[in-house]
């Protein structure tokens, strides 16, 4: 007799809504938690921690990891088709599990993934074997930030409630998507940009609702371009102390 390997019962359970992320968190028969997200026509189940399919890579957790091992050893290593595959794959594996953390509210968890995707890009770019390539992942860099920038203003907002630290997590992620621009020597194209602009929404509402007025950092720049040097250094000062804090 065959053995019975069909997922009805799970998918009539569970129906797919076209107009949201449907993602939860469950038990795996050995109690471990992971993620199952309802796609058309199908489910995903990604693991917590490691790569999110579960698998070593060369006795890695994740293929970054074995790709910065492997540039150790071989400084000039350039990446043949199917590493290039491998990268792409735990780049969307990554992905797909970022969204689910965001989905969930586990912010942290989303910036951990984020930054790890970061690492990736980083990784490829040196190893690339054209620039084609490259630029083909290097676009999506600013989506990345955004989804950290998102996921580090909303978990300081549930650590703080002044609304402080969510509005300079959100001016330091829009800092870095700046640089990118400069990098790629489009900085005229930054402001209008919608995730620069979704961002800067954010921003100015989360000031609003908090009645948050000019950050620390915000007002150290200010100082500084007014030279006001004294005030500068104390804001500076405790701008640093709250950092070591």
């Amino acid at each position: 007799m065959k053995r019975t390997m069909h997922l009805d019962d799970l998918l009539k359970d569970w129906e797919f809504n076209p107009h949201t992320l449907n993602v939860r968190m469950v038990k795996g028969n050995d109690g471990r938690d992971v993620i199952q997200m309802r796609v058309d026509m199908g489910v995903l189940q990604l693991e917590t921690t490691g790569r999110p399919d579960g698998t070593l890579i060369e006795g890695h957790p994740t293929y970054l990891e074995y790709l910065q091992e492997a540039v150790l050893e071989d400084p000039d290593l350039e990446l043949d088709e199917d590493q290039c595959m491998e990268v792409d794959r735990e780049f969307m594996q990554f992905y797909h599990r970022r969204i689910c953390w965001l989905r969930l509210q586990y912010y942290n968890r989303a910036v951990m993934d984020a930054d790890h995707t970061l690492r990736l890009m980083d990784v490829s770019e040196r190893v690339s074997p054209d620039e084609e390539w490259s630029r083909s992942h290097e676009q999506y860099r600013p989506f990345v930030l955004f989804h950290r920038t998102q996921a580090a203003a909303l978990g300081a907002l549930e650590e703080e409630e002044s609304g402080e630290g969510a509005v300079m997590a959100i001016n330091a992620g829009l800092e870095t998507i700046r640089q990118f621009f400069e990098k790629h020597e489009a900085d005229e194209h930054f402001e209008e940009d919608e995730l620069v602009v979704r961002l800067v929404e954010l921003r100015e509402t989360l000031r609003s609702e908090y009645e948050v007025g000019q950050t620390l950092r915000e007002k150290l720049t200010a100082a500084v371009e007014q030279e006001q040097y004294e005030l500068a250094a104390k804001l500076r000062d405790e701008l640093n102390q709250r950092e070591l804090e």
